[in-house]
């Protein structure tokens, strides 16, 4: 259910045409990120659109917001990550916000993407003391991350990775890490990964 302020963590496949009706949330930060295929976006603030791949979404509930999610194609699958975080205050105006990450950006290194610190400027603000990496590696390249936070999450989007040196994973699996404060990662093929530090 709570891994610090990680409350859920989604990794989900949508047929054509499917997808989640209008529907609400209130006091959590919610974060998506597709892999593969389109995904179409609504929600009562007035933004309608679309998620591609490489693009990352940070949406602040707060106050209360409905928003709805569709397979934004009629004939191909879509892949994504959904995240929710609990904020660190409660309250909060609702806010949206969207950018795009290539894999060029993130190759061999640990790209921010979300973040709360001011040190990633470009990386999309969020309401919790949270830090979330993308990484593509290259087969038998490393990264290492050096953190302050008593955790770490790791998911593996596609390839296969190796945890300081013991612990293999491959597409689909996770990882949570605690009290470690450096995490080698790497690969055993091409992989890519998501990595978040949490308070």
């Amino acid at each position: 259910m709570h891994f610090g302020p990680l409350r859920v963590f989604n990794d989900d496949h949508v047929q054509p045409g499917k997808g989640f009706g209008l529907h609400p949330h209130r006091e959590m930060e919610i974060m998506t990120y597709v892999i593969d295929g389109v995904l179409e976006h609504q929600d009562s603030m007035g933004n309608k659109g679309f998620i591609e791949p490489g693009e990352v979404q940070r949406m602040t509930a707060g106050t209360g917001l409905l928003h709805s999610e569709k397979n934004g194609s009629d004939t191909a699958p879509v892949h994504f990550l959904q995240i929710w975080f609990m904020p660190n205050e409660s309250g909060l105006t609702p806010s949206w916000e969207q950018k795009k990450f290539t894999k060029e950006h993130q190759r061999n290194r640990l790209l921010p993407v979300v973040s709360n610190s001011q040190e990633h400027a470009d990386a999309l603000r969020i309401h919790q003391d949270v830090r979330a990496y993308l990484t593509t590696l290259d087969q038998g390249r490393e990264v290492t991350l050096e953190t302050v936070h008593p955790r770490m999450y790791v998911f593996v989007i596609s390839g296969t990775a190796t945890l300081n040196g013991t612990h293999t994973l491959s597409e689909g699996d996770t990882a949570r890490v605690s009290n470690e404060r450096l995490l080698y990662v790497s690969a055993s093929s091409v992989a890519q990964l998501m990595i978040m530090e949490l308070a």
